[in-house]
């Protein structure tokens, strides 16, 4: 599913794996683009959707000055595995934990994968599940919003 809103991005207190906490809004740059994918380490689409972007990821950042974060909305059984994946994984991205899913209450979703593209502190962008080929959907998505 495509959909096209808006408005503006939550300021939600989230955390990176050696917990420190960070404002989302302070890992927001109003000079370039920000892709935030939301995961969880049992959703299969979202570990499918952040291998693709992993893939070409170098090649997008060639072209487009953007920051990406992937932010696992696991709980706190399950954060230790997905440090351990991600580590494992060797993903470029920086990764954040949503404890308490305060952030993805905060966009009011309730679906994983869930992909946003925001500039200027406003979502341009947003995608609910993983289809292979939706990465290349997103970068189109990344090109059209840096220049507007």
């Amino acid at each position: 599913m495509f959909s096209f809103s808006q408005k503006q991005i939550p300021d939600i207190t989230i955390s990176d794996f050696e917990g420190n906490n960070e404002k989302v809004h302070n890992l927001l740059s109003h000079d370039k683009l920000t892709v935030i994918s939301l995961w969880a380490t049992w959703c299969v689409p979202c570990i499918k959707e952040l291998d693709a972007i992993n893939d070409i990821y170098d090649d997008w950042k060639e072209e487009i000055n953007f920051d990406f974060f992937a932010i696992s909305v696991d709980d706190s059984r399950s954060q230790k595995r997905a440090k351990a994946l991600a580590n494992g994984k060797s993903w470029p991205y920086q990764i954040f934990f949503d404890k308490n899913q305060d952030f993805k209450r905060a966009l009011g979703t309730s679906y994983i994968p869930q992909t946003f593209i925001i500039k200027n502190k406003e979502i341009v962008y947003q995608h609910t599940g993983y289809q292979p080929g939706d990465e290349e959907y997103l970068f189109n998505k990344l090109r059209e919003n840096e220049t507007n």
